[in-house]
């Protein structure tokens, strides 16, 4: 065994943390002090002293330790009362939110079958409501299902999936009602609006039918909250009887289900962060033996679509940056190379259609859809847009045969547009842009892209900025910058109505692309994981320091944010160059990383060492992981102010990794700069569902930014 651990009993103290009295004079709220209690692991010889351990409670998922809850209950007061004087500025900040989003609001239809869907958000609705007409254009519109009546009365719902049967006549869904992402799935007969009595709780994964529109595939989460199963549920049985079609035997693998584009094969999809497996059902006889596509070797990744009995798979066997091959249905192995990878091209996904298939990649850093045709695959036929710098992808494309492809584009100066690509003239039709009530004028902004040294000297960090005409740049303008930085995620340069509420008073909003994420490529992605992901945290330090260096802000001028792995970029940086910031948003963060990799009864563990690394087996991933943990190495050092946020029912980064860091933070720091956590008590991960409570969130983290660089009162 790598790992004993040793708990050393403490006399019970009155309650779990002391919370000073108010100093009378000034009536300034004191932050909750939580207690210490021993507790030491010891791994690979190491011994490690958590005196917070105690925070996580032993009945998780279930949180009912009145202790544990007393304390997270006194942080949120604690919030609170600090954020009490800032309540105008709060409000002030929600309603420009608010008022830059149309209320009343739809999407734009999209057909699919004999049928038109779409969303619409009615005036102050926190939720949407979903239609359908039929696409022949007489007959009423149909409301399949009502977000606003599910939410009713609940502090958090979200629609985790719906998916409409292929005759159109039944629709499957599975929704969340308390953040700990457990779905229930229940279905509805469209035609007469009767919900069927078939209930299916624990769900965590896609619903998917089958072609007889008399059964549906699902996986269950299991007790670790992992989806390693498929499970069929025929219409009309008791769910006990499902048939257990595929269960995985790897423990860091997750499964999940699709469909290729022609609806004729269902996929079973498995694998973890770097490594992937497909097997393929006849969605006419899902009962059938499954077919392996090809082994699983680890490192390899790969997707798989049919038309016409080829196989199309995106995979990065031969290239990091992933090549298209295809295969015969009859022999589904033997791979061979259609568009090979490219060292300037990174190809991020394939769409298979009737008459042509789309390759979506990314050069330099900028997104690229080119439409080829069967017969001409190496010819690009590549969408042109307005703008040199820009976000671009498909949409929504539901239908096997389209003539024309639904596109999404945006820019951090151009809201969010919605195009029919026309397949025949190769014309751009603008369907809809992003309407900002309040008004907006793009020509009042600018962006721009910088690319700014690394440490290392060899490598350029771009960031992509916006800011207002006419802001000076000579060091003088604070500065929000953010970075994710993970799992081969970018974040997209994309618009925000949100952010301008920091733009308009006079702040750059900066975009710190680093590695960790795979911006310029699949390479960029692999130098910030397991042993490189220190590159992730000297980038984001490099960036603000070049941006310094250019002048657009000053040190302490800087508001910093991340979220969840992101947060993790936000708790090393606050260690390791407290004086560059003068404000932290530190969202959901993955802070306290040595006991969560050890620990392969949570959720995502064991799935995430391929990620970060393996500490309970590798000595050198538990050294180098010790040596940047945010929670493991708080200092007696002066931090800046922070806001860090979490979920009591987060199943991805638990509630007690932000907790236990406020709190060692509280103990070990040596000034009294503002320290926050505020703790959702009925949502998860993503923190308050529903448009508007989520938009007050934001507006008390700008405020709290605004207040702390002294650019709001």
């Amino acid at each position: 065994m790598f790992l004993a651990a040793i708990t050393t009993p403490l006399v019970a103290a009155p309650s779990a943390f002391a919370e000073e009295k108010e100093t009378q004079l000034t009536n300034t709220p004191t932050a909750p002090v939580a207690d210490r209690r021993p507790h030491e692991t010891t791994l690979h010889g190491t011994t490690l002293s958590d005196p917070y351990y105690w925070l996580r409670d032993q009945s998780y998922p279930v949180i009912d330790d009145a202790d544990i809850l007393d304390y997270v209950k006194a942080e949120n007061a604690y919030f609170d009362a600090k954020m009490k004087p800032h309540e105008k500025l709060v409000e002030t900040l929600f309603q420009e939110m608010k008022g830059r989003i149309k209320e009343a609001d739809s999407s734009v239809p999209q057909k699919d079958g004999d049928w038109l869907y779409w969303v619409e958000f009615e005036e102050g609705a926190e939720y949407k409501k979903w239609y359908r007409k039929p696409a022949s254009g007489s007959g009423e519109a149909q409301l399949i299902l009502d977000e606003v009546a599910m939410a009713d009365g609940k502090e958090y719902f979200r629609l985790a999936e719906l998916s409409i049967s292929p005759d159109g006549k039944l629709m499957a869904y599975s929704f969340d009602d308390n953040g700990s992402e457990r779905f229930e799935a229940r279905i509805r007969n469209l035609e007469t609006g009767e919900l069927l009595p078939d209930v299916i709780p624990g769900t965590l994964s896609s619903l998917v039918w089958t072609s007889g529109n008399d059964a549906i595939l699902y996986g269950l989460a299991n007790e670790n909250w992992r989806t390693d199963n498929v499970r069929l549920h025929k219409l009309g049985t008791p769910v006990a009887d499902d048939k257990l079609l595929y269960k995985e035997p790897d423990i860091g693998f997750g499964v999940g289900i699709g469909k290729t584009a022609a609806d004729n094969y269902i996929v079973i999809a498995t694998g973890d962060n770097e490594t992937s497996e497909v097997y393929l059902l006849p969605a006419d006889n899902p009962e059938a033996p499954m077919q392996l596509v090809s082994a699983r070797q680890k490192g390899r990744e790969y997707s798989v679509d049919e038309r016409e009995g080829t196989l199309y798979i995106h995979t990065n066997d031969e290239h990091p940056n992933f090549r298209i091959a295809t295969a015969s249905v009859k022999d589904p192995g033997k791979w061979t190379t259609l568009i090979p990878g490219s060292d300037h091209s990174y190809i991020t996904g394939l769409s298979v259609f009737r008459e042509y298939f789309v390759i979506e990649a990314r050069e330099d850093g900028l997104d690229q859809v080119d439409v080829r045709t069967y017969d001409a695959p190496l010819t690009p036929g590549r969408i042109k847009f307005p703008e040199a710098t820009y976000v671009a992808g498909l949409g929504d494309n539901p239908e096997y045969h389209q003539d024309k492809l639904r596109l999404d584009y945006e820019s951090m100066v151009t809201p969010d547009t919605v195009y029919d690509y026309d397949i025949a003239t190769g014309k751009l039709e603008t369907l809809k842009v992003q309407e900002i009530p309040s008004g907006y004028d793009a020509t009042q902004y600018v962006t721009e892209r910088v690319n700014l040294p690394s440490r290392d000297g060899k490598t350029m960090i771009p960031a992509s900025l916006v800011y207002r005409k006419g802001t000076k740049l000579d060091g003088s303008a604070p500065m929000h910058l953010y970075a994710y930085g993970s799992y081969g995620y970018r974040v997209p340069p994309g618009f925000s109505t949100t952010r301008l509420s920091l733009v308009d008073r006079g702040m750059i909003y900066a975009i710190a692309h680093v590695r960790g994420g795979d911006d310029m490529g699949r390479a960029w992605y692999l130098a910030g994981k397991t042993t490189e992901r220190k590159n992730t945290f000297n980038d984001f330090i490099d960036v603000a320091r070049g941006l310094i260096a250019k002048n657009y802000t000053s040190a302490g001028r800087i508001s910093i944010e991340g979220r969840s792995a992101g947060g993790q970029v936000m708790g090393v940086v606050y260690n390791e160059a407290p004086e560059l910031w003068g404000a932290v948003l530190a969202g959901v963060p993955f802070v306290d990383v040595i006991n969560t990799m050890v620990d392969d009864t949570l959720p995502l563990t064991p799935g995430e060492w391929p990620e970060w690394g393996n500490p309970i087996t590798d000595k050198a991933a538990f050294d180098y992981m010790l040596s940047y943990s945010p929670y493991d190495n708080v200092a007696a050092k002066a931090y800046p102010p922070m806001l860090v946020s979490a979920g009591l029912n987060d199943p991805r980064v638990t509630y007690w990794e932000p907790a236990k860091w406020v709190a060692k933070l509280r103990a070990t720091r040596t000034n009294d700069a503002t320290l926050l956590l505020r703790t959702n008590m009925g949502a998860g991960h993503g923190g308050k569902s529903g448009r508007w409570g989520a938009l007050r969130e934001d507006a008390e983290e700008f405020a709290f930014v605004l207040t702390q660089l002294g650019v709001e009162k």
